[in-house]
C-alpha cells in the first residue's frame, strides 16, 4: 500500500526527454513535416492543422531568427512563446537539433513547458546537493545489504566510502548498536524487515564510532527505505543518517537534570543523598561516582570552617542503611582532588590514589567540590572506565549542576539531622524517664516517635502524685513536628503538672490551660512556633483509690478506654471538648467508678489512626487488645504496639496503661467530728489509737500534733461538722475537711501573737501539706514520713 496516496508523482526524466516532450520535425524551408502526439497534447493542434504549414505560425513572435535556427549546424535552444489552439500562449523551452540524411535537411524540434523544465532542474540540483553538500549521510545498499554508493557526508564519516563498496553494512560500524526501543537491536534485522515489508523505518537512534573519528562516540538518527525499479521489484535499500550527537547529549543532559531534581535530596538523609547522586549520574554521565564527606557532615554537625577539608574525609559506601559504611580517605596537597577542594572548581584528572603522592589512576576522572552556603561539604568524583572520552566542557557543567543539587540536599539533610537530634534530646529530656510508683495504680507505657523523615512530634504523658493517695494522669499532643513542637510540648506538660499540684479538678484545669494556650499565638509567632505547633489536645484524669472514683475531662483528645476486672471493655459515649486555645465551649467532667484491677488506656491518635485506617478501626483494635486485661501491663503494651500497621509512622504514638488499685478499709480511717472545740482531744486520742493499730506508734506524737492543729483550725472557722481521715499509704496522710471555702495561710507569728503558730508547726513536721477545694468546702492535708 502506498504510504502517501495523495502525494504528486515524482518524475526524474527531463521534460525535454523524447519520451515526454512535445516533438516536431521541420524541413529546410521551416515547414512542419512531423507532429507527435506529445506536441498535440501540449499545444492542442491536431496533425492535419499543422503538417505542411510554416512553423512560424505556431510562434507568438516569429522573426528571421527562426529560419536561422533551422539552418544551424549544431543544436540550439531558446525560450519561445508558442500559440496554443485555444488562443493562449505557452512559454516553453524549445531545442532545435539539425538532421542531415542523404542530402535532405531537416530539424527536430523538442519543446516542453518552461516551468516544468525549471522544476526538473531544481530536482537535479537538490539531488546533486544531497550527494555533494548535504550533512545528511545517504547510503545505497543492494538486496544483499552490501554497500553500493554513498554521498559525500557518508564518505567523510567512513574516511572513504570506496573501500566499503561491496561490503556488508555490518562492516561500517562493527561496534555500533541501535539504542531506540521497540525495534530489533541489530542493523541487519532492521534492513531485512524493510526489504521484506517495504515499510520504511524512521528515526532510529544508532550509537557507534565512525571510522573517521574512532575516539568519540556519536549518535545518528537513521531511516531506511526500500528501493524498487519500474516494475516494482526491489533494487535494494536507501539509508538516511543524520549525526545528532550534540542534540542527543543535550536532551540527555536535560533529562538528567529533570531526574536529578526529582530524586536528589528528597530523602533528607546524608547517606541516601550521596547514593542518589550516583544513581542519577551512572551510567549516563559516568561509570562510577564516589562521594567523600567530613565526619561532621555525616553526623549532622557544622562542616569544617577551613576552605579545603582535604584530610580526614570519609568515603561513602552502600546505597541502603544496611549496606552503608565509610572508609577514611585523604589527599596529598599536590593531588587534583586537593586542588579542586582548595579552589572550589571542578578539576579533570589524572587522579592520585587516596594517601599517595604523584599522578596515577584515570586521566578522565572529574573532581567536583560539593559547595553549599559558601562551605565545602566534600568532594564528588566522576569516573569513566568503559568510556575513554574525557569530560568535555558541557559535561563538566552538568557534573557541577548535579554536585550543586547534591550539596544542597546533603546540607539540608545535615541540618535536618542536627535539628532532629536536638529535638529528640529535647523531647527525651522533657518526657518522664520513669513514672513514680504509686499504691493507687500500676502503670506501663510505650512511646513510639514518628518516622525520622517526618520529625519529632509533640506527644506527652505524665503521672502526677496528688494528695489523699490520688494520682493525676495526663496525655496530650501538640500538632506539628520538630524542635518547636517538642518545646511547646515541654512547656504544656510543665503547665499541666503545675496546675495539677493545685488540686484542680480536670475540667477546671483544662479551662485554665485553654486560657493560657489562647494567649500563646503572639509568643509563638515571635519564636516561630506558630508555623510548627498549630493545635493542642489534652486529656487529664484524677483517680482516687479510696473510693475507686475516676474523673476525667478531654480537650479534643480521644477519651480513655476502660476494661473492668471481668474483661468487658467500655468506650465513652461523651464527645471530647474543643482543643486547647479555642476559648469557645466549656469542658465537662466525666465520672467513672472503677473496680479494683480495672485497666484504663490513655493514648494519642498515633496509636489508633494512620493514613491507611480510620480512627474508629484503630479504637476497635485497641479495645480488642484490652480484653486481655488480666495479662501483665507490659505484655498488654506490647500487644497493642504489635497491632499498629507496619511501616514508618506518620505521627508519634503514645500509650499509657493504668491498672487501678483500691485502698482497703484497713488502710483508711474516717471520723466525723462536731464543731465543738472539746472534740480536739478526742481527735488526738482516736489518732493515737489508730496508729497503734497500724503499728505506727512512733508517729503518734507528731500525728496527734498535726491533727490537733488542723482540727482546731477547722472548728474555729467552719460552721458544720468536720471530717478527719487518716490514710496509711507510702506515707501517713492526715486530712481534715470542712464546709469553709477559705484556707488558712502560713505565717511567722511574732512573740506577742497569741496564735498563728499551728500551720507553721504542721509545715515543720510534715513532708508536704496543702489545701484542696471540693464542691462542699475544702480539705487541708499533711503527709508524714513512715518510720
Amino acid at each position: 500500500m502506498d504510504r502517501f496516496p495523495n502525494a504528486p508523482d515524482v518524475e526524474f526524466h527531463s521534460p525535454l526527454d523524447l519520451s515526454r516532450a512535445a516533438a516536431a520535425v521541420l524541413d529546410a524551408e521551416g515547414r512542419v513535416c512531423g507532429w507527435s502526439l506529445s506536441a498535440q497534447r501540449l499545444l492542442g493542434h491536431p496533425p492535419q492543422e499543422v503538417l505542411g504549414r510554416p512553423a512560424d505560425r505556431l510562434v507568438a513572435d516569429p522573426g528571421p531568427w527562426l529560419s536561422g535556427l533551422c539552418r544551424a549546424h549544431r543544436p540550439r535552444g531558446k525560450v519561445l512563446d508558442l500559440r496554443c489552439r485555444d488562443g493562449h500562449t505557452l512559454r516553453a523551452a524549445v531545442t532545435f537539433s539539425p538532421l542531415s540524411h542523404q542530402g535532405a535537411a531537416a530539424t527536430v524540434v523538442v519543446a516542453a513547458e518552461l516551468a516544468a523544465l525549471r522544476g526538473w532542474e531544481a530536482q537535479l540540483a537538490m539531488l546533486q546537493g544531497l550527494a555533494t553538500e548535504s550533512s545528511v549521510g545517504l547510503t545505497v545498499y543492494d538486496t544483499d545489504m552490501r554497500v553500493v554508493w554513498g554521498n559525500v557526508s557518508t564518505d567523510l564519516e567512513l574516511a572513504g566510502v570506496a573501500q566499503y563498496v561491496g561490503r556488508p553494512a555490518a562492516d561500517l560500524f562493527p561496534e555500533g548498536e541501535f539504542i531506540s526501543r521497540h525495534h530489533p537491536p541489530d542493523e541487519d534485522q532492521v534492513m531485512e524487515q524493510v526489504l521484506k515489508t517495504g515499510e520504511p523505518v524512521l528515526g532510529m537512534h544508532y550509537r557507534g564510532r565512525a571510522p573517521a573519528d574512532p575516539v568519540r562516540e556519536h549518535v545518528w538518527s537513521c531511516s531506511y527505505y526500500r528501493l524498487v525499479d519500474a516494475r516494482g521489484e526491489p533494487l535494494g535499500l536507501f539509508e538516511e543518517s543524520l549525526d545528532i550527537t550534540d542534540r542527543y547529549r543535550a536532551q540527555e543532559r536535560l533529562s538528567l537534570l529533570v531526574r536529578a531534581g526529582k530524586r536528589i535530596g528528597a530523602s533528607l538523609d546524608v547517606r541516601r543523598t550521596a547514593a542518589e547522586l550516583a544513581d542519577v549520574a551512572v551510567p549516563q554521565l559516568a561509570d562510577e561516582v564516589l562521594v567523600d564527606l567530613p565526619s561532621a557532615v555525616i553526623e549532622g554537625r557544622q562542616p569544617p570552617t577551613r576552605s579545603a577539608p582535604g584530610h580526614s574525609l570519609l568515603r561513602m559506601h552502600g546505597r541502603t542503611p544496611e549496606e552503608f559504611r565509610t572508609s577514611p580517605v585523604s589527599y596529598p596537597p599536590s593531588s587534583p582532588q586537593a586542588l579542586s577542594l582548595a579552589s572550589g572548581r571542578p578539576v579533570v584528572g589524572p587522579s592520585a590514589p587516596p594517601g599517595e603522592e604523584g599522578p596515577a589512576g584515570r586521566p578522565s576522572d572529574l573532581f567536583v567540590p560539593l559547595l553549599a552556603r559558601d562551605a565545602v561539604l566534600g568532594l564528588a568524583t566522576f569516573r569513566r572506565d568503559n568510556n575513554p572520552d574525557p569530560f568535555g566542557p558541557e559535561e563538566q557543567t552538568l557534573a557541577v549542576e548535579l554536585a550543586e543539587r547534591a550539596a544542597v540536599g546533603i546540607d539540608n539533610a545535615r541540618r535536618y539531622t542536627s535539628q532532629h537530634v536536638a529535638a529528640l534530646v529535647l523531647q527525651r529530656s522533657l518526657l518522664p524517664r520513669r513514672l513514680p510508683e504509686q499504691s493507687a495504680v500500676e502503670v506501663a507505657y510505650r512511646y513510639l516517635p514518628a518516622d525520622s523523615r517526618v520529625g519529632v512530634g509533640g506527644d506527652w504523658f505524665d503521672l502526677i502524685p496528688l494528695s489523699g493517695a490520688r494520682v493525676g494522669l495526663t496525655v496530650g499532643d501538640v500538632v506539628g513536628h520538630g524542635v518547636h513542637a517538642a518545646a511547646a510540648m515541654g512547656r504544656l506538660r510543665a503547665t499541666v503538672r503545675t496546675l495539677a499540684l493545685l488540686d484542680l479538678d480536670p475540667a477546671e484545669l483544662l479551662t485554665r490551660m485553654d486560657g493560657l494556650v489562647e494567649l500563646d499565638p503572639e509568643t509563638d509567632q515571635a519564636d516561630g512556633l506558630g508555623d510548627e505547633a498549630v493545635g493542642v489536645t489534652c486529656l487529664y484524669a484524677i483517680y482516687d483509690p479510696v473510693g475507686g472514683r475516676c474523673v476525667w475531662a478531654s480537650a479534643g483528645h480521644p477519651p480513655p478506654i476502660v476494661a473492668d476486672a471481668s474483661g468487658s471493655v467500655a468506650l465513652s459515649a461523651r464527645a471530647p471538648g474543643p482543643p486547647l486555645g479555642l476559648g469557645s465551649l466549656p469542658y465537662e467532667n466525666v465520672e467513672l467508678n472503677l473496680s479494683d484491677g480495672s485497666v484504663v488506656a490513655f493514648f494519642t491518635d498515633g496509636v489508633v489512626e494512620d493514613r491507611r485506617t480510620d480512627i474508629d478501626s484503630g479504637i476497635d483494635r485497641l479495645a480488642q487488645v484490652l480484653t486481655w486485661q488480666r495479662c501483665p501491663l507490659e505484655e498488654l503494651c506490647d500487644r497493642a504496639v504489635s497491632t499498629l500497621p507496619p511501616g514508618p509512622q506518620a505521627d508519634d504514638a503514645t500509650l499509657l496503661l493504668v491498672r487501678t488499685r483500691r485502698l482497703g478499709a484497713d488502710h483508711v480511717a474516717d471520723l466525723e467530728l462536731p464543731p465543738d472545740p472539746a472534740v480536739v482531744a478526742d481527735a488526738r486520742t482516736d489518732t493515737e489509737r489508730q496508729l497503734e493499730t497500724w503499728g505506727l506508734s512512733e508517729l503518734s506524737f507528731t500525728a496527734a500534733l498535726v491533727v490537733s492543729e488542723l482540727v482546731t483550725n477547722s472548728i474555729r472557722y467552719a460552721t458544720g461538722p468536720v471530717m478527719l481521715r487518716l490514710i496509711r499509704d507510702r506515707s501517713l496522710l492526715c486530712e481534715v475537711s470542712d464546709n469553709a471555702h477559705t484556707a488558712p495561710h502560713l505565717r511567722r507569728a511574732r512573740r506577742d501573737d497569741e496564735g498563728g503558730r499551728g500551720l507553721y508547726l504542721v509545715a515543720q513536721v510534715s513532708q508536704r501539706w496543702g489545701t484542696r477545694y471540693t464542691a462542699s468546702g475544702k480539705t487541708i492535708w499533711a503527709e508524714l514520713a513512715l518510720p
